[in-house]
């Protein structure tokens, strides 16, 4: 059985990548969505709650059993070490479940895998395990705009999203493919996945 093609996808918040994950998806593409799964080792009932409650304390867990998402934040972005002792916890139990879901894919005869990854540039491993990166990229001011607009929050806010990401510069950088998502409609960048599909596998025949 041929491997799949893997594509690993990022993007600064607010840049449009989630919905270029789910164009792709309508292509035949099977999604692994790091940050969804760093979503379910958090929730209730979740793998990393026990370590997170033992490393940080019990007032870390919500009462529903999930990680205080608000609380935790705070706390990264203040304290650089309590963010690597966070990410010592999650980041084992992403990247078992990023390698079982690519495997079901390759299993079930998929040829296209895609890895919704925003820390992509971030990770020393993520680059060498793909075979193209596409950077959904658009101007800061435009991600500022979009966040505060879909997430109802401060600009101070969304301004400390941004430092805690990599720089717009350096995520270009390292991309095989761009998709300039600034002033785009949906049909706009719809055409802009499709026109990049063929060379990760995937046909317009596919979409759904």
């Amino acid at each position: 059985m041929a491997k799949p093609f893997h594509l690993g996808l990022t993007g600064g918040i607010g840049s449009g990548k989630s919905t270029v994950a789910a164009l792709l998806a309508k292509l035949g593409a099977v999604i692994v969505d790091a940050d969804a799964i760093a979503r379910s080792l958090t929730a209730p009932g979740g793998l990393a709650i026990a370590a997170i409650a033992q490393q940080f304390g019990p007032e870390f867990i919500n009462t529903d059993g999930a990680m205080d998402r608000d609380r935790m934040r705070t706390l990264a972005f203040s304290d650089p070490d309590a963010k690597k002792r966070l990410e010592a916890i999650i980041h084992p139990g992403v990247a078992e479940e990023t390698r079982r879901q690519a495997q079901a894919a390759h299993d079930a005869g998929h040829d296209c895998v895609v890895f919704d990854l925003p820390l992509l540039v971030e990770s020393s491993r993520w680059r060498q395990q793909v075979d193209h990166v596409l950077v959904v990229d658009c101007l800061e001011e435009t991600q500022i705009t979009r966040v505060m607009a879909r997430n109802g929050l401060p600009r101070s806010t969304v301004d400390t999203f941004m430092a805690s990401q990599s720089k717009r510069q350096r995520r270009l950088q390292v991309a095989d493919s761009v998709i300039y998502n600034d002033g785009l409609s949906l049909q706009g960048l719809s055409a802009e996945v499709a026109a990049l599909a063929p060379r990760f596998k995937l046909s317009l025949a596919s979409a759904t």
